[in-house]
């Protein structure tokens, strides 16, 4: 059994008037004893900083590679996902609000050590672990030592994330992940302002930081929302500091958004969005550009930004056709397609199985 509320988290200082304040995420939050900042898992005890949730899980879910949105890293393998509980945003929109706004920790009922989610990932043939459903920042600590214990058996750490977070915590985090995914929400501070509760520039800071200071191969993803951030103007100013500030070969993916949490009245993105949103991304220069949460072949497979052949056609999950060379080139004109590949695809398809882990110490 692991003893999840003794144990005790980074990224904190006292202040001078007895408070302490959190350093993991631009939240700064400042505690008294026994309260928990924004996210909910971390807690002051005393004078130590405690996170709640480390080695318990809302559950595991072996999903295609694809699903995180991850296109670009060994494509058709599966992954081992899970998250824990609370969130340092406040998304009104949010897709697993009944993970990430839960504050009820009995819904924590899976158990396993970082070994036991080592184990269970190499059991089952799995080529990463990912941390998503709720944001792994607010975990930061559990899901390094996953991440220490997949690397000890050749498997690969994945970060699905907001990218909401402090230098250090974010250089010490990074440091121990293979890949992520990162939600860029929209590209103005009113949009994180009111409908995040948090602002953009630390966003733009871990993008910057992921491309310049890391060898972390990472996606960017954009829920698009109706009305509020899927403007023409917006997006074409989003893909030309991605083009400047990244490069064009950052994949992109715009993703549907269906009517959720406290945006109930808001409608479901229409799949024209998503292929309006592309074109302008395109047309800015950017090279790898997906549709997300909408059956369009065109949206999922991935074209040489070279000589435009298919390259990776994809129908939902399903890898139809795989054409790279060992390299990863295209094997009609030779253009480099930058990600991580295997000289052959997975077969792991559109399945999504899940998992019971048994805690190993």
């Amino acid at each position: 059994m692991i003893e999840n509320s003794a144990y005790k988290a980074r990224y904190w200082h006292m202040l001078d008037d007895g408070r302490m304040q959190c350093d993991l995420c631009p939240r700064d939050c400042k505690l008294h004893e026994g309260q928990r900042g924004a996210c909910f898992v971390r807690m002051r005890e005393g004078d130590q900083m405690i996170l709640t949730t480390y080695g318990r899980s809302s559950g595991f879910c072996i999903d295609p590679i694809e699903k995180k949105p991850l296109n670009h890293f060994y494509p058709g393998s599966s992954v081992l996902s899970f998250g824990t509980a609370g969130c340092n945003l406040a998304c009104k929109f949010c897709q697993n609000w009944d993970i990430s706004k839960s504050r009820d920790m009995d819904r924590l009922m899976d158990q396993a050590s970082p070994t036991a989610i080592a184990a269970a990932a190499e059991q089952h043939g799995c080529k990463s672990v990912a941390f998503t459903y709720n944001d792994p920042v607010i975990f930061a600590e559990y899901a390094m030592d996953v991440a220490d214990a997949c690397h000890a058996r050749g498997i690969k750490a994945v970060a699905v994330t907001a990218g909401y977070m402090h230098d250090q915590a974010r250089r010490d985090f990074y440091a121990k992940m293979d890949a992520a995914n990162v939600d860029l929400k929209a590209f103005t501070d009113a949009f994180y302002f009111k409908l995040t509760g948090s602002q953009l520039q630390p966003v733009l800071d871990t993008l910057r930081y992921l491309k310049h200071e890391t060898n972390v191969w990472f996606e960017i993803t954009t829920l698009l929302i109706p009305g509020q951030n899927d403007s023409n103007e917006e997006i074409t100013a989003m893909c030309q500091w991605i083009r400047k500030e990244l490069g064009v070969d950052v994949p992109l993916h715009f993703s549907a958004f269906h009517p959720d949490y406290k945006m109930p009245d808001i409608p479901a993105t229409p799949a024209g969005t998503l292929v309006r949103a592309r074109a302008i991304a395109l047309r800015e220069g950017l090279q790898y550009v997906y549709t997300g949460n909408v059956h369009n072949q065109e949206g999922d497979t991935t074209f040489c930004p070279g000589c435009q052949a298919p390259l990776i056609v994809r129908d939902w999950y399903q890898i139809k056709q795989y054409r790279l060379t060992s390299e990863g080139n295209c094997p009609d004109c030779g253009t480099a397609i930058a990600g991580r590949f295997d000289a052959r695809a997975g077969n792991f398809g559109r399945r999504r199985i899940p998992v019971a882990i048994g805690e190993l110490m």
